[in-house]
Formats: structure tokens, C-alpha cells, sequence
């Protein structure tokens, strides 16, 4: 299992819609997270914007593949990168993940 932890950020202006849409995803949105493997995905924000985000997968590449195969994504990434600072592209493509220096099971 991978543990991924990755940093965005989000426009101040803009933080309290990104909250609100994340009180109600799509239902279709969560499924297909679930059905790409995405287990334990929590997203925790700083009142600046900085967004982290943490999940567990077997294969993080795996996962965003078969996310990025889904039109629930599409549509969810299309509708949320309006509210990022920094992003060349989608969100979901600007998930570096953070390396790991320790970890207490």
C-alpha cells in the first residue's frame, strides 16, 4: 500500500465555494474515486489556501489512470481548476506527491 500526501493551493478568494462544493461531491465523483482504488482520501486546508491532500492506494499511477479514464473526473476537474493558484493544467494532474521521511504504524 502507498500513502500519498501532495500540496495545492487554493485561491483565498474563492476557499469558502471550494469548501462548499466539497460538502456535497458527486456521487458519481466518489464512486469512480472508489472504483480507482483512492482509499482513505482526506483534503485539509489552511485558511491561505494551502490545500493538503492524503490518501492511501496500492498504485498511485494506477490510480490516477483509471481516474483520468472516468467522465466524472473530467467533468469535476473541469469545474475545480478555476479554483487553484499555479496549476498549468487540471488539479488532478498537479498531485505531486510528497516524499515520505516517517511514518509510525
Amino acid at each position: 500500500m502507498q500513502r500519498v500526501c501532495f500540496l495545492l493551493k487554493v485561491r483565498e478568494d474563492r476557499l469558502a465555494e471550494y469548501r462548499e462544493r466539497h460538502a456535497a461531491v458527486w456521487p458519481d465523483m466518489l464512486a469512480a474515486l472508489s472504483g480507482a482504488g483512492w482509499r482513505n482520501y482526506s483534503l485539509f486546508c489552511r485558511p491561505d489556501g494551502l490545500l493538503v491532500g492524503y490518501l492511501e492506494t496500492d498504485d498511485f499511477a494506477a490510480a490516477q489512470e483509471a481516474m483520468a479514464r472516468t467522465e466524472a473526473n473530467a467533468r469535476w476537474q473541469a469545474e475545480m481548476a478555476p479554483f487553484f493558484e499555479g496549476l498549468d493544467g487540471r488539479p488532478d494532474e498537479g498531485m505531486v506527491p510528497l516524499t515520505e521521511v516517517f511514518h509510525l504504524a
